[in-house]
């Protein structure tokens, strides 16, 4: 008899060990066991986003700085040094000279210049202008349809969109939370709230760090990204939510991951096939167009990373915090 129980034991070893087996290789990747290790890493990256963002700052285009930007294209091979060499010749101090869409074309901008009122700056501005026409001529022989556009920002007007674009994302940010409180309740909302915040921060960070310029464009281009990242949080959440019911017996995080998992083959096609499309507008697009391409190629790499490491481990998070009648999962494992 005692042989008898002994082997029974050994059979019921042998199938809570299979079905152990069995239960993680329906997982391709455990991504919840390195998502605290990911999670320090987004801190420490998040806090020195934040850190360049507040000490570093931005360059701001003309839109928000004020100023004249002109496109000019050469009918011979011109460099940028030899270009700025000019523009510091016919007055300008520090002239801004970028290479836009062909070889021998340019993107010359002009800072403000200093004066007692806004006339005053205007009546300088102007005369500034028409000297670096001058110098172009005459030092390049840039015929007048190789000037192709000027426009003019004043710094009271730059002030104001500057200003008015802050306000813009601002608003835009206040109506995301507002949906993702009404969307998920109190232990998925952190995460999606999170998760946009970070993505936001971590796209302006890299702006800074690079030192590359942030305009209207820049700025529509980051409330986009937002709105793709929530759209993949969305997603997973919802997984989540209908994995849920389909394994009541198993823990949140094999939930999490069985999710994460079952999403990838959609995320992957999702953005690889987005991605594809912005790397070819960055390489051929030039100007402003390669500018909003360059923030979309980063916000998705970054959206996707924060819907996985960001918004979904924060449930596992809130699990520990939150009193265990408010969690789903929890409930349907005592249903």
């Amino acid at each position: 008899m005692a042989k008898t129980n002994d082997k029974n034991q050994k059979i019921s070893q042998q199938t809570v060990r299979a079905s152990a087996s069995g239960a993680n290789s329906e997982l391709k990747y455990d991504f919840v066991k390195i998502a605290p290790l990911m999670g320090v890493v987004t801190l420490l990256l998040t806090i020195a986003a934040i850190f360049l963002i507040t000490f570093k700052g931005f360059n701001y285009g003309i839109d928000f700085a004020g100023g004249t930007e002109m496109q000019v294209k050469f009918d011979k091979p011109v460099t940028a040094e030899e270009l700025r060499g000019a523009l510091r010749e016919a007055g300008v101090k520090e002239p801004g000279v970028q290479r836009f869409g062909g070889e021998n074309e340019f993107l010359i901008r002009i800072g403000t210049p200093e004066a007692e009122n806004e006339n005053a700056q205007n009546a300088q501005l102007t005369a500034m202008i028409t000297k670096v026409r001058e110098v172009l001529v005459q030092k390049f022989d840039v015929k007048p349809e190789g000037v192709g556009r000027v426009d003019t920002v004043g710094p009271q007007v730059g002030s104001d969109l500057k200003k008015n674009g802050m306000l813009a994302a601002f608003y835009s940010f206040l109506v995301l939370l507002i949906y993702i409180s009404i969307r998920f309740d109190y232990v998925y909302a952190p995460g999606a709230i999170l998760c946009v915040a970070h993505d936001a921060i971590m796209i302006l960070g890299i702006f800074s760090l690079l030192g590359r310029e942030v305009n209207i464009q820049i700025i529509a281009s980051i409330l986009t990204l937002i709105g793709y990242s929530m759209n993949d949080t969305i997603v997973t959440f919802d997984r989540i939510r209908e994995t849920a019911p389909e394994h009541r017996d198993r823990p949140l995080a094999f939930i999490i991951n069985k999710a994460i998992n079952d999403m990838l083959g959609r995320t992957i096609l999702t953005a690889g096939s987005t991605m594809l499309a912005c790397i070819g507008l960055y390489v051929f697009g030039g100007g402003v167009i390669s500018d909003i391409a360059f923030t979309l190629i980063l916000g998705i790499v970054i959206g996707t990373y924060s819907s996985i490491y960001v918004a979904a481990p924060l449930i596992i998070v809130m699990e520990k915090f939150v009193p265990s009648g408010g969690l789903p999962h929890t409930e349907l494992q005592r249903a």
